[in-house]
């Protein structure tokens, strides 16, 4: 027997169940890289963070309901549903992240970020780093506004924004002349991080005059 998504029943269904959670689902991945995992599973997490919406906003979907808004305030009423299937599953997934950032909650549950690397630059914090690569060969760099990483599930990649040559004790000696940033793409073994401060901006600016 076939399905008809498009009967309007099943699509008042479709609607209503899937939609709320696959909202959330989305915010929840712009905020927090995480894993692709099957579309079958996507669906029944949607449905259950469809559930949860309905569930945290049960009262006053009820006072709506039993208000008769639908007549008195047509307007009204759409602009309700348009907040119930749209707005609010963005608010609780941002809030679900912002909860998950506590240090109460990282008490008890594993911190969003799957790993450090999503962790650390996800910070969009400026570095001096050095990176080290699994044949030992070492590339220095500012890690700055315009410096880029790539996040999970996604393997790490990173661009860094100016290259930097290094002396004989990993010191940044100078940029690299006529560089315009360096990709750097496999093969990553460690990253040294260096806070940059305004002191140290103005030493690199001035070796490069």
């Amino acid at each position: 027997m076939d399905v008809d998504i498009w009967d309007v029943d099943k699509l008042e269904l479709f609607i209503g169940f899937v939609i709320p959670g696959f909202v959330s689902m989305k915010t929840y991945e712009l905020l927090v890289p995480s894993s692709n995992y099957e579309s079958s599973k996507k669906l029944i997490d949607a449905i259950a963070y469809s559930c949860i919406n309905y569930a945290l906003l049960i009262w006053p979907i009820y006072e709506v309901e039993t208000n008769q808004i639908r007549h008195t305030w047509p307007n009204a009423y759409i602009i309700f549903y348009v907040f119930v299937l749209l707005l609010a599953p963005v608010l609780w997934a941002i809030s679900f992240v912002k909860l998950r950032n506590t240090e109460i909650l990282q008490r008890t549950m594993p911190h969003p970020s799957p790993k450090p690397w999503d962790y650390v630059f996800g910070q969009r914090k400026e570095f001096w780093l050095i990176v080290t690569m699994k044949d030992g060969k070492k590339i220095g760099g500012k890690y700055g506004t315009s410096s880029f990483t790539s996040s999970a599930p996604a393997p790490e990649q990173i661009f860094l924004e100016e290259a930097w040559m290094l002396n004989n004790d990993d010191g940044f000696e100078r940029p690299r002349s006529g560089g315009a940033g360096i990709m750097i793409l496999q093969d990553i073994a460690t990253i040294e991080f260096f806070n940059i401060t305004y002191g140290d901006a103005n030493v690199r600016e001035e070796t490069t005059r």
